[in-house]
Formats: C-alpha cells, structure tokens, sequence
C-alpha cells in the first residue's frame, strides 16, 4: 500500500501536504519528520522531489505571489480611472486569497527568519506599494474623500483582506462564495472612502 502511495505522489501533493502543516505548526515549528509522516513518505522521498523544506516554503509563497502579481497585470487593473483599478485589484485579491488560501494564508505568516521569508515579505512589500499608489492616483483624481489619510486607508483596507485568512473556511454549505465577500469588501472599503458616497 505505501508503494503505490509512494508512486503517486507528485511535487504538488507533497507541496499541498508541506502547506498544511507549515500553516499548522509554523514554519520554524515543521520538521522534514513532520513532513514526512504527514506525507506517509520517508524523508529520503521528500527529498527527491525537493532539496529541503526551505524550498517547498518557496515554492508555496512563490505561488500567492504570482496569482497576486498577476491580479495587477489583468485588464481591469490597467485600465480606466484609478479608482476603478483600485477596486477591480481588491477584488481580485479578495478572490485570488479565497482561491490560494492555504497559499496565501502562509504568504501572511512568514517573519524574515531565512532567505525565502525575507524574499517574500520584499515581494509582500512590492504588491502592497503597487496597490497603495493606485489609492495614492484616485485620492489625486479626486476620487477618494480629502479628509482620509491614504496610508491609514491603505493599512485599513490591507487589514480588512488580509483578515480573511483568519476565518473564511471554504465548504459547501458556508453561506460565503468567493465573489460575495470580494464585493462586501469592496463596498465596505470604497463606500467610505469615494467622494461620491
């Protein structure tokens, strides 16, 4: 039985696998052995398909990374009045953090203790800056309430996303799709924030 276990596994699954439990007990917490028997394969398994349990972190984050990236290079983050960029990109990251959320869930909890973490929280950085300026050009097309202060507004609406990963669990039955609680946030955030509201 653990040969034919052993034969399927891929790089994906034990990538799946690594995820759940680094979000579990903490990356500096896992273990290869943690992998290992989370996986039912042997270490000397794991590390055929990977050098270390450093690059399945990178490989993880790698991925919300780029499923977030890629949000701001769609057609509704490039186009139009900044304000409707900033709403699609929130959107989108909203649904993009429900889809990948062991992904990005991970993504949220790294801390900078090795080469990977601090290469991610860069990368965290870098999105987060892309997405502040789209609100720093709606406040300058008079689009955003004069009386906001942009970088609380921006701390505020990253909070609001970023929370998401404490507490939406996807499962049939939930009361929750990804595309309501993309639009609630939404409305929540910009309705407060527009000048037209």
């Amino acid at each position: 039985m653990t040969t034919a276990k052993r034969d399927t596994y891929t790089p994906e699954t034990l990538l799946s696998v690594a995820v759940g439990i680094f979000n579990e007990r903490g990356y500096d917490g896992t273990s290869m052995e943690h992998l290992s028997k989370a996986a039912g394969i042997s270490k000397s398994s794991i590390y055929h398909h990977v050098a270390g349990k450093e690059e399945l972190l990178r490989r993880a984050v790698s991925r919300a990374l780029e499923a977030l990236f890629a949000v701001l290079d769609e057609p509704g983050a490039l186009g139009g009045r900044a304000i409707e960029r900033v709403e699609y990109v929130t959107r989108r990251t909203v649904e993009v953090l429900m889809a990948e959320l062991p992904y990005v869930t991970l993504l949220l909890r790294v801390r900078g203790n090795t080469n990977t973490e601090r290469w991610a929280l860069e990368r965290r950085r870098d999105f987060d800056h892309q997405v502040a300026d789209l609100l720093k050009a709606a406040a300058a097309e008079g689009d955003l309430r004069a009386d906001m202060d942009i970088r609380l507004a921006t701390r505020l609406l990253f909070g609001m996303v970023n929370s998401l990963v404490e507490w939406y669990r996807p499962h049939p039955g939930s009361g929750y799709d990804g595309v309501q609680v993309a639009e609630a946030v939404v409305r929540l955030a910009f309705d407060g924030l527009r000048t037209d509201s």
